[in-house]
């Protein structure tokens, strides 16, 4: 899986890149938010992102309110990854549309277990949008009758939306994908046909 970082502190993003790359992900690096920003629009973004909280031109939360005013089927998990440790730095950063936070410095292991967690929310969501797309998929081919068909008592034509009345086998076929396959029953053989039972 590809993971964007954007850090600006070469140190902090070398650091990033060596790990992610230890753990079998892609690294997709940029040093700004800007760059983020436009990594991010892409059709092919990387689905998971760790962004510096502070760093030149967006900030990581500033990122974080604009991937989230977006509708979006598959949204990116984003990671935070700041200094700032207060409580209300949390609050907002996850108030702004986050999905985890990192505190710098961060333990090797617990930044592995976290990305393996947003790795694991995205399967989810992909997974979970391609089966929505394969029911709208379905609905589309599925066609129902439904309310009250009038039909004729005696010669079973129903009477359609123009108020002419149609076969009742003409009328289906134009309003459901069923298609006929006519033979005579033993009820109608005997009644119609029983010169060909002798």
């Amino acid at each position: 899986m590809r993971v964007l970082i954007a850090e600006d502190d070469a140190d902090s993003f070398e650091l990033l890149a060596t790990l992610l790359n230890s753990f079998g992900y892609e690294v997709v690096g940029v040093d700004n938010g800007d760059d983020a920003w436009r990594v991010l629009q892409r059709p092919d973004r990387p689905m998971l992102a760790v962004l510096d909280w502070l760093m030149p031109g967006m900030s990581g939360v500033d990122i974080c309110r604009q991937l989230r005013a977006q509708k979006c089927d598959n949204p990116t998990y984003v990671i935070l990854l700041t200094s700032l440790t207060s409580e209300d730095n949390i609050v907002e950063g996850l108030e702004a549309g986050a999905d985890d936070y990192i505190t710098k410095p961060f333990d090797f292991f617990e930044l592995n277990a976290r990305i393996g967690v947003g790795q694991r929310v995205i399967n989810l969501q992909v997974s979970l949008s391609s089966r929505v797309k394969e029911l709208e998929d379905a609905l589309g081919h599925v066609k129902t009758l439904q309310g009250i068909l009038p039909i004729c008592m005696h010669c079973h034509s129903i009477r359609n939306d123009e108020e002419s009345w149609q076969q009742i086998d003409t009328y289906i076929s134009q309003h459901t994908d069923v298609q006929f396959s006519h033979g005579i029953c033993e009820k109608c053989m005997k009644e119609h046909h029983s010169d060909m039972l002798e």
